[in-house]
C-alpha cells in the first residue's frame, strides 16, 4: 500500500506518519459563517479518498484504542492546564468587576486574555465530550471529522500566548486525524466535509456567545459584544 501526504509544519514536526492505504488532501476552508471566517483560515480541513484495501489484513497493522486513549489523556491534560490558568486570571482581574476603563489598554488586554482562555476551554471541553461520546470504529468517522479543524483554531489562537498548550493541539490534530483516517479505511466510510465544516463554525460561534455570555456576567462594566465584534 502507498500512502501520499499533505502535512502542515506542526504535523511534519510530529513524525507520526500513521496513515495507511488513503490520499490525504488539505484544504482551506471559505464559506463560513460570518464570526469564524478569519479563524478558520487558520484551520486546515481534511478531504479523504479510501483507497479499496482488505479491511482484516488492514485491522492487523492498526491499533486505534491505545491511541485513541493518549489522545484522550493528551486532551484532558491541556484542559486541566487551562482550567488553572482560568483561576489564576479570573483572580489577577478580580478588580475588574469595579474598575474597568474601556480605555485602559492593560484592561483590555487581561479581559481579552481571560475570554481567550475561556473561549478555549468550552471548545476543548466540547470535543473531550465528543469523543466520549464513541461508541465504536463505525462512529468515529461520524464523530470525529468535526473537532480536528476547532483544535487547529484554538492551537492558533493560542500560539503567541501560551505556545506549549499550542503544541500540545497541534499534535492532538495529528493523533485524531490518523485515528479518522484508519478508523475509515477499515470501514470503507466515506465523508460529507462540507457538512462537518458546518458543524465545526457552527459550535465555534455557539462557544464565543456562550464565553460572552459567561465573562459578561463576571464583569458587568465590559461591553463584549462592542468589544470582540467590532
Amino acid at each position: 500500500m502507498r500512502a501520499k501526504f499533505l502535512y502542515t509544519n506542526a504535523q511534519k514536526k510530529s513524525k507520526l506518519y500513521l496513515l495507511i492505504g488513503v490520499t490525504v488532501v488539505t484544504k482551506i476552508p471559505v464559506t463560513l459563517s460570518s464570526n469564524t471566517k478569519s479563524l478558520l483560515q487558520y484551520s486546515m480541513l481534511v478531504n479523504y479518498s479510501i483507497d479499496t484495501i482488505d479491511s482484516s489484513n488492514a485491522s492487523h497493522s492498526v491499533t486505534l484504542v491505545p491511541r485513541l486513549d493518549y489522545s484522550v489523556n493528551l486532551l484532558e491534560n491541556i484542559i486541566g492546564a487551562l482550567q488553572e490558568k482560568r483561576i489564576e486570571l479570573k483572580n489577577t482581574n478580580q478588580y475588574l468587576v469595579v474598575d474597568f476603563d474601556k480605555d485602559d489598554q492593560s484592561h483590555i488586554k487581561n479581559i481579552e486574555l481571560e475570554h481567550l482562555v475561556v473561549y478555549s476551554l468550552e471548545i476543548l471541553i466540547k470535543i473531550k465530550n465528543q469523543i466520549g461520546s464513541i461508541s465504536g470504529i463505525n462512529s468515529i468517522p461520524e464523530i470525529l471529522p468535526s473537532s480536528i479543524p476547532m483544535i487547529r483554531i484554538i492551537s492558533a489562537k493560542l500560539f503567541v500566548v501560551f505556545p506549549t498548550y499550542s503544541q500540545q493541539l497541534s499534535e492532538l490534530s495529528v493523533h485524531l486525524g490518523s485515528i479518522v483516517l484508519d478508523s475509515a479505511a477499515l470501514t470503507m466510510a466515506r465523508f460529507d466535509f462540507s457538512k462537518s465544516n458546518h458543524i465545526s463554525a457552527k459550535l465555534l460561534d455557539e462557544v464565543k456567545l456562550m464565553a460572552e455570555s459567561k465573562l459578561s456576567k463576571q464583569y458587568p462594566l465590559v461591553d463584549f459584544f462592542k468589544l470582540f465584534n467590532v
